[in-house]
């Protein structure tokens, strides 16, 4: 990204800035996010809907339903940039809505089935999480890539695909373009490793169990990891989802360090007040939370499916926020280094899992 480009964005950070500081009454401000609210919500309707169409014609979504909103924001955007009265709402949906849902995100994980792997195969995937974050992040780096962008390809990559993407994002200040640059080519890879992984089976006579850990260390989403594993076994598809959790989990430790070393990351958004309430975001301190809430047994079971569906829900519709807000252009100019940085780490992401599979000889 240019200095001009820099410029446009901390002005664009500017007049956000302006409009949550202005004075004014709690019914005129929720008065002023309902257009552009009830315009994130009509994309993210459009969007389960395909995905719902994918679920039937296909068994399964090969393209998720935040996939979808963010292309269809930016397909909307192409045509017509929205202005005036849709401004709130959208930074509202792509901000505030986004952080709700990270902390939701937290009572999907729950640290006593992580435990009972084993500690040779927990230390296995988080030596194979930090080495593809660093592979991933000095990939991006020496291709040109902006510092924020590098950031959301490595944790993108290494963690869990568009959430980790959309979790970190509003830790270090990225804006829409970089979110949506990474997001969509990493979406687009995502796809493309559940429709290819299988045929690693033969390529190097991998087990169920074997291909199943595979999957769980490559593949991007959970959904996905299910897509890629199921046709082949259900053992596959346990242990796949196994260590995919584990992987979920190192998105906390990741997001609070990136709090803390927020200081000498390149944010264009205004830099926190001293203290760890302010150095750590309000949401990731809530995500601990519900993820710890969620270890103990402190959130009955009848609430997860709700708070997961409100979780999912609310990402759609910030997503859709956010692809309303990304000037393409910008993205194609940064296009072609992107999906270098991002099949470069995916790349070394599968090697890296076949290297931990072959040395904790897992049958």
């Amino acid at each position: 990204m240019d200095d001009r480009q820099h410029a446009e964005a901390a002005a664009s950070g500017d007049a956000g800035a302006g409009r949550r500081q202005r004075p004014a009454s709690a019914p005129a401000d929720l008065t002023a996010i309902v257009p552009g609210l009830m315009l994130c919500i009509v994309v993210t309707v459009i969007s389960m809907v395909v995905q719902n169409w994918e679920e039937r014609a296909f068994g399964h979504p090969y393209i998720e339903a935040l996939v979808i909103a963010i292309l269809l924001g930016i397909a909307i955007r192409s045509f017509w940039q929205p202005g005036g009265i849709w401004n709130a709402g959208i930074w509202f949906s792509a901000k505030t809505l986004l952080e709700i849902a990270v902390v939701l995100l937290g009572a999907s994980l729950s640290l006593g089935a992580i435990v009972t792997s084993g500690p040779a195969l927990l230390l296995g995937i988080v030596a194979a999480v930090v080495a593809a974050l660093a592979a991933s992040y000095i990939t991006s780096r020496a291709l040109g890539l902006p510092q924020r962008v590098a950031i959301l390809i490595a944790c993108g990559n290494s963690i869990c695909g568009n959430s980790a993407i959309a979790a970190v994002a509003p830790v270090i200040g990225a804006d829409s373009d970089e979110i949506a640059s990474s997001i969509a080519f990493t979406a687009i890879l995502g796809v493309v490793v559940v429709l290819g992984l299988p045929l690693f089976i033969p390529l190097l006579a991998l087990s169920e169990t074997q291909y199943g850990v595979l999957a769980g260390l490559t593949v991007y989403a959970v959904p996905q990891v299910l897509a890629a594993t199921v046709p082949i076994s259900a053992v596959s598809a346990q242990l796949g989802t196994l260590v995919k959790l584990v992987r979920v989990l190192m998105l906390g430790p990741v997001v609070v360090l990136l709090s803390l070393l927020r200081s000498r990351l390149d944010v264009s958004a205004p830099a926190p007040q001293p203290g760890l309430f302010f150095l750590i975001p309000w949401f990731i301190i809530g995500f601990l939370v519900l993820a710890t809430c969620r270890s103990l047994g402190l959130i009955p079971v009848a609430l997860l499916g709700p708070i997961m569906i409100s979780a999912k829900l609310l990402t759609v519709v910030s997503m859709a926020a956010l692809g309303l807000g990304v000037d393409v252009r910008v993205v194609g100019r940064v296009g072609a280094r992107v999906t270098v940085a991002v099949v470069v780490s995916l790349l070394v992401l599968i090697a890296i899992s076949v290297a931990l599979i072959r040395l904790l000889k897992i049958a």
